[in-house]
């Protein structure tokens, strides 16, 4: 039997009371990720206590695992609209500014947020930071655009590292196209440096999450903090 640890502890708590907000006829968007995957076995053991909802997921890997929980799920290219997401974040500042992608999977994540009446993210205790950038910005690349686009992240002052899939080979996303990590340093601006990366031809999405976070949970391995937007920026 495995050891629970104090980081895995906060990750289930918060996903926990994030499955908790759940109520019966919702259509429920389920993030990427080991934060996420605590919210599906959550809400698996809702589902088989009587709680009826359906779904649709961020990835393959999140479609997959929750289909083998039990979960009912939906193609999003015929959904237009959610009642909630619940999903994690790589790090996230005091004004529910996010980095997202360590799973590879922020463009479709981003996609299925923004269709969320409610998004609750979901975090242990290591994400928060008072200023973004500790972790790279992940960036999804059409494949011809590689060089290209290394090239305009340098000229905004990054770092581009094409992330590689365990057997050396680059790792591609459920679009097939690359994953390239980009570390800034500090971000001051998160705004701006959102606005530069989307201007740049062939990056087809960022992991900067700034406005989509409507609440964060923050499992502390005994017991959660909540916290709510009130304005959206």
């Amino acid at each position: 039997m495995m050891i629970e640890t104090a980081t895995d502890r906060g990750k289930r708590e918060a996903a926990e009371a994030a499955v908790a907000e759940i109520e019966s006829g919702m259509l429920v968007g389920l993030g990427t990720g080991s934060t996420a995957a605590f919210a599906i076995s959550a809400l698996g053991k809702r589902i088989r206590d009587g709680l009826r909802v359906t779904t649709v997921g961020t990835s393959r890997a999140t479609e997959a695992a929750a289909r083998a929980a039990g979960i009912a799920m939906l193609d999003f290219a015929d959904v237009a609209q959610t009642d909630l997401v619940i999903d994690g974040a790589d790090e996230i500042d005091p004004a529910f500014r996010a980095i997202k992608g360590g799973g590879g999977a922020m463009l479709r994540e981003k996609i299925v947020a923004r269709s969320a009446a409610r998004m609750i993210c979901v975090v242990d205790a290591t994400k928060p930071v008072a200023t973004l950038g500790t972790r790279p910005v992940p960036i999804e690349v059409l494949p011809f655009a590689r060089s290209f686009v290394c090239d305009a992240v340098r000229a905004l002052g990054g770092e581009p590292v094409v992330r590689l899939a365990a057997n050396g080979a680059p790792a591609l996303s459920d679009q097939s196209n690359l994953l390239i990590d980009c570390r800034f340093g500090p971000i001051m601006d998160p705004a701006d440096l959102a606005r530069e990366l989307t201007a740049v031809a062939g990056m087809l999405g960022h992991g900067l999450f700034l406005d989509e976070i409507d609440a964060l949970f923050i499992g502390r391995g005994q017991g959660i903090e909540r916290l709510e937007r009130h304005i959206k920026s």
